[in-house]
């Protein structure tokens, strides 16, 4: 049995009980980053084997998880927060999974998610919105921003300190002077949500210091 399970995005305490109980039963962890799975495992008192898989995993990783899956073991795959297969490579192995042992269970374990968190202290139409993860680093980029003007409704992405003033400042060439959400470190120590037209909030954000990962959510109009 494969277990897709979520994992907190800043704060350890909004992990669900029922997350907990999985990790303390399954044979293996399938973790993007052993250290930063560690940490949750130790404030939870949970010993267990891991097992790194994340975007750079090879075949020879993948075949060694489906002989597990093949022997009857149970595991648990999660990111290093929130939920995985959003904007994560835990997508790719629960395609090959259902696509090379169908007769496996995949089970998910929700919980936490960037988006969805966002989303809902955004006070933007939330009964249909575009998710477009991460913009590209290079290639790409013109594209990205004109789907989100052309969306018609409220769009999120997810962007890091590195880049976050540059996409703000992009998107607002390509769709013009939104109203945005932009949150920073959510659930985290300095979790910090900035709202109101992008073009103040750009400017407000150049003058703090950037930090961790943004969550960007941006009005249709």
């Amino acid at each position: 049995m494969l277990f897709i399970l979520a994992t907190p995005i800043g704060h350890l305490s909004d992990i669900t009980l029922r997350a907990l109980e999985i990790l303390r039963s399954v044979d293996f962890i399938l973790c993007e980053d052993t250290r930063v799975t560690k940490k949750l495992l130790e404030h939870y008192k949970i010993e267990k084997s891991l097992i790194s898989y994340h975007q750079h995993s090879n075949l020879q990783k993948t075949e060694r998880i489906k002989e597990l899956l093949g022997e009857g073991r149970s595991l648990a795959l999660v990111s290093d927060a929130g939920t995985p297969g959003i904007s994560d490579p835990g997508g790719k192995l629960v395609e090959y999974v259902s696509k090379n042992l169908p007769a496996i269970k995949i089970v998910p374990i929700p919980g936490p998610s960037a988006v969805a968190t966002a989303l809902s202290i955004s006070g933007f139409p939330t009964d249909k919105f575009l998710f477009l993860g991460f913009p590209p680093h290079k290639k790409g980029r013109q594209k990205y921003w004109q789907e989100i003007k052309s969306a018609g409704h409220t769009a999120v992405f997810y962007d890091s300190k590195y880049r976050v003033l540059k996409s703000l400042e992009e998107l607002y060439k390509a769709a013009g002077d939104r109203e945005i959400v932009v949150c920073r470190e959510l659930t985290k120590m300095f979790e910090t949500i900035y709202r109101g037209k992008l073009s103040s909030l750009t400017e407000e954000l150049k003058k703090t210091t950037p930090r961790g990962e943004y969550v960007i959510v941006i009005s249709s109009r």
